[in-house]
């Protein structure tokens, strides 16, 4: 496999196989998510991360057929991620910083495992669906504010 990807005369990458196709599109789909964390200028520093959240969770719905491909092997997902690390932990930490500063969450709350747990979340049991995996989300976030004794 000489060149994955090549050029066009317009300049628009031309992808030569599915999975460059799928990752890209995963890149683009990350980008537009994390693109969206700059909502705390638009509501409070909590609101901002409970919109984020459930922006972040239909993200990972999109996803779920996908796990399988991204575990192949296949050399056109390796850099995935460290992609999504790269960009998504910084947006959500920017978020869980401002709540935690402001008070409105509880503190030591790492992006990882903010990310972790929604994806999880997200994994259909029992014939739920979406809506299921939004009220999670909502608990989720909703635990994060309670404040009472120390918790490890």
């Amino acid at each position: 496999m000489a060149a994955r990807r090549r050029w066009s005369g317009d300049a628009v990458p031309v992808l030569s196989l599915r999975s460059d196709l799928v990752a890209a599109v995963f890149r683009h789909e990350l980008d537009e998510c994390v693109a969206a964390a700059p909502i705390s200028e638009q509501y409070p520093p909590g609101k901002a991360l409970a919109v984020w959240g459930q922006r972040y969770r239909e993200f990972v719905e999109t996803k779920r057929g996908l796990a399988s491909a991204l575990h192949s092997g296949d050399p056109a997902y390796a850099a995935l991620p460290e992609y999504f690390h790269a960009h998504a932990v910084p947006a959500l930490g920017a978020l869980l910083e401002n709540s935690e500063r402001a008070g409105e969450i509880r503190a030591n709350v790492t992006p990882v495992d903010m990310l972790g747990a929604i994806s999880h979340l997200c994994v259909p049991f029992l014939g739920s669906g979406s809506d299921t995996a939004m009220r999670m989300v909502v608990l989720l976030l909703d635990g994060l504010r309670y404040r009472g004794g120390t918790h490890s």
